[in-house]
This record gives structure tokens, sequence and C-alpha cells, in this order.
């Protein structure tokens, strides 16, 4: 018996039929996990990953920017309208979520989740850049709609070219001095290695008494007579097949979220399709380069360009070596998960989605075009567009990378069309006992966030009971920072204190 199978059956003998099975060991399900070892611990969860390890799927360091998105630096979540004015509303909405997530590090950090929370999140300042009189124009109204948010109340703003080389040297270093240049700095920011943090929580959920099973495949989901799942897996090393009863279900498997969805049959997943977008990165850990570029800098997408596809340059803290990573550069892959299968997309086309995907292939022709032209650059226009950025930048310095896949979420509108949607999407089935995660960015940054939705939807009979227990660990659940600048700022000195964050 392989090692894998004995995990599953040892869990199978802890409980014939958990409560609770996850599939995915990433920051999605170890997240989950958390929660609920603090509303519902008597309760028996086991988590289903196929890789050797958990978190090696988008969540691993290397297959994100680990930004930790707050919409500190993230232009896309501020566009301006025709009149050039800028709402601020998706930005304040995504900086909510994130200090949620960070209310829930901080509290698992004081109850020993880790002695060390530089082992997964460091400050770093996030600048968003842009040049000429247009760019200046957006920053500045830009900066005038967040900075009267109480959660970006500290937001600097420059167009002094001698200022901007002092918060980044690089990006100025040999840069024309007629160009016209704006920027906004948050010293807020943050570095996120999401793959060290799911390790510290299913490390912690295992100590609780959570089966985490990797090298099991989840392929197929059945709803019994009883109204229960049946989860069917397959140890990947050696090809047996076994199952799981269980009365809920979460599918947290990141690209591989839809097509279990699809096979679950629930009607709430009818509809969705998925567009699988990877990517790539230029790296270099060349020390004296490293050394002058202590933030995470955010530029402007090219016309027809997915908002994941935004140019930055960002100083990286993985296994305590520092290095920048500038990307990313899109590509096309029709599979839905790094390690997945070339079969992926074509088999996630269903009667019931062919016409949302056919209406984004009609519609995306912008996006089509631009993924053609990322795939054929050569390494001098990955250069070129670097230079960018950093105009000194060597071609001996810098290796390219290949990083996560990413499947966009494709669903019908109130008119029946199909759209490409970016973010994330929450898909519940009506009977609260099975629910999904499908999307890319910002994702991993409002993991708490998206999981708390989640015990809401699934769980209405036990939520009430289990607010006293969140607010202990979340003390903005139930309220908005950004309408209490007191707690706001309570909240952010807290976090910063525990995780060891510095400005």
């Amino acid at each position: 018996m392989s090692a894998q199978e004995s995990v599953v059956n040892n869990a199978r003998a802890a409980s014939a039929a958990p409560d609770v099975v996850m599939v995915g060991g990433g920051i999605m399900s170890a997240t989950l996990a958390a929660l609920l070892g603090l509303v519902q611990p008597d309760w028996s969860v086991v988590v289903l990953e196929s890789g050797p390890s958990v978190g090696l799927e988008s969540s691993d360091p290397w297959n994100n920017a680990g930004t930790g998105h707050a919409a500190l630096c993230e232009l896309n979540y501020t566009p301006a309208g025709p009149d050039g004015r800028v709402d601020p509303a998706k930005a304040v909405g995504i900086n909510e979520q994130f200090q949620v997530s960070r209310q829930l590090w901080s509290s698992l950090v004081r109850a020993g989740l880790t002695d060390d929370p530089k082992a997964f999140i460091t400050s770093v300042p996030h600048v968003s850049f842009v040049t000429g009189e247009d760019g200046q124009r957006y920053m500045r109204a830009r900066y005038e709609a967040l900075k009267a948010q109480p959660l970006f109340s500290e937001l600097e703003h420059t167009a002094d070219p001698s200022e901007l080389a002092e918060w980044v040297p690089l990006v100025m270093a040999g840069r024309d001095p007629a160009q016209e240049v704006a920027a906004t700095r948050s010293l807020a920011g943050t570095d996120v290695n999401f793959g060290a943090l799911t390790g510290l929580l299913l490390d912690a959920a295992q100590r609780r008494g959570v089966h985490v099973a990797t090298g099991t495949r989840v392929t197929g989901l059945k709803r019994t007579p009883s109204g229960r799942w049946q989860v069917q897996v397959q140890d990947v090393a050696t090809g047996h097949r076994s199952a799981l009863v269980t009365r809920f279900v979460f599918v947290g498997a990141g690209g591989g979220a839809l097509p279990l969805l699809q096979h679950s049959g629930i009607k709430e997943i009818r509809g969705f399709g998925g567009f699988p977008v990877s990517g790539q990165f230029l790296r270099t850990r060349r020390k004296d380069l490293v050394s002058q570029h202590h933030a995470k800098v955010y530029g402007q997408a090219e016309v027809g360009a997915p908002p994941m596809s935004v140019p930055h340059l960002d100083l990286r803290s993985v296994d305590g070596e520092q290095s920048l990573l500038f990307g990313p550069y899109a590509g096309f892959s029709p599979k839905f998960l790094k390690a997945g299968s070339l079969f992926d997309l074509p088999r996630s086309v269903k009667a019931n989605n062919l016409s949302s995907m056919l209406g984004v292939a009609r519609s995306e022709l912008a996006l089509t075009k631009y993924l053609v032209q990322q795939v054929l650059q050569t390494r001098g226009q990955r250069l070129e567009a670097l230079r960018t950025f950093f105009p000194e930048a060597g071609d001996g310095d810098w290796e390219l990378i290949t990083a996560g896949q990413r499947v966009q979420v494709i669903k019908k509108d109130q008119r029946g069309r199909g759209v490409l949607q970016f973010g994330t999407e929450l898909v519940t089935g009506a009977d609260g006992t099975i629910a999904g995660l499908l999307g890319a960015s910002p994702g991993a940054s409002t993991a708490a966030s998206a999981m708390l939705t989640l015990l809401e939807r699934c769980f209405p009979e036990r939520i009430d009971a289990w607010r006293p227990l969140l607010s202990d660990v979340i003390p903005s659940y139930g309220r908005k920072l950004s309408d209490d600048p007191s707690l706001a700022q309570e909240v952010r000195e807290e976090t910063a204190r525990t995780l060891h964050l510095t400005a």
C-alpha cells in the first residue's frame, strides 16, 4: 500500500464519512481549514491534493507575483472614466478584503502558527508608475480619489524625478530626463509567499487532526441517494481508485475547479466556462541590482491585455533569498493547471456553456491578438519591455521562468451573452453542500474574505453562532474599515505589529 493510500484509508478509518472534504491543497483550502478549526473544531476534515506536496500550483511563490493584492499599486483596480475621474470603489473593496486576510493571519500567528511571520510575509513598498502628460493627469486623479479613503490615507504622490530616484533608483537610472513621470507609493505594501503560508496553515491543521492526502487526484464528484457526496479519488503513483463520502465538498483546485464542478452536475455551474492564460517572468538574483530596488512597481496594461498582465518590477523574498521579478509575459496553453492536461480546455466545453465560450471568442478579439503577440515575442522584445521599467537592464542578468496557469472565468451576463470576467467567482450549490472557487487575481490575497463568504452561504443555520468566534480573530468581521477610520488604523497597526511589518 502506498503512502497516499494509507493516508486516505486512515482518514476513512477516522471518519467513515468526513464532515468536510476539500479538493486542492492550496491557499483557499488551507484558509477554509483554518476557519473551520476556529468555529467547528470537532468536524472531521480531509484535504486531497494531486501534487506531491501542498501549495505547488497557483499558491507557489514562483507561480504568482506575491503582491498581497491590496489595490495599493494595481492600476487596473482604479480605471479612469470618460471624464478622467477615478472611482475608488473597487480598490477600496479589494483592500478591505486584504485587511481581513491580514487580521486572520495575525490572529493565527498569535495562536502559534509561526514564530517568524517573515517566513511568509515581509514589508515592501507598493509603487504605481506612469509616464507622459496623460499618465500624470491620471495619477493625480487616482491619488486624490484614493487619498480621501481611510484605507489609503498614507498614500504618497510625486511627479518629481529626483524624488522618484530615491523611491525607485533602478526605474529612474538612465531614463530620459525630459520624460514626464508620476507615481504613488504606499509603505504599507507587502510581499507574500502564499506557498509558505499554505504549508504553515495545513501543518497546523494536521496537528489538529485534519488529514492531508497528497498524490491523490480527485477524478469525480457524485451525489449519493442520501444527498451526500461521493468523492472519487485516484492514487497518482499506483492508479488505485477509491472513494470518500462526505456531507460537504469544497473545490479549491485552482484551474481544476471548473471541470470538477461540471462533473458534479450542479445547475449553478451551467453556463460557466474557462479561458486559460499562462505566464512567464524575467528574474534576476544579482545582489547589486536587488539591493537597489526595494519596491513592487506596477505600470499600466497594454490595450487589449488582461488585468493579470499588468507589467510590474517586483522585489521578491522567497525562502530567505531576495530577487527581482519582471513581467508577466502572457502566453496560451489549453491546460487548466500547470501540471494539467492539454485536453483540459476542450473537455470543459459543454452544451450549456458553448454559447458563452463562442460569445467570448467573438468579443475578445483584442485579447486574442494580444496573446498571439505575446507568444511570438523574442527575448529581445521581452527585454525591451523590461527596459521601459528599468532602462539600464542588461541582457545577461535575467533568466526566463514559467509562472502559474490561470483560468479566467467565462459566464453569461444579464443579456445572456458570454463575457470574460477578471477576478474570482464563488459558486455554491443551492443546498449548501458543495462550493467551488473559480478565477484568478486578486485570488489568494482575498482568501479569508472568500472563505468567510462560503461559510455564510453554505452554513446559514450555523453562521450566527459562529459570528462571535469569527469576530474574535477578525475584529472587522461584519463591518467596513472604510466606514470606521479609527478601527482601520487600529487594525493596520495591530496586524503590522504582530506580522513584524515595518513602514
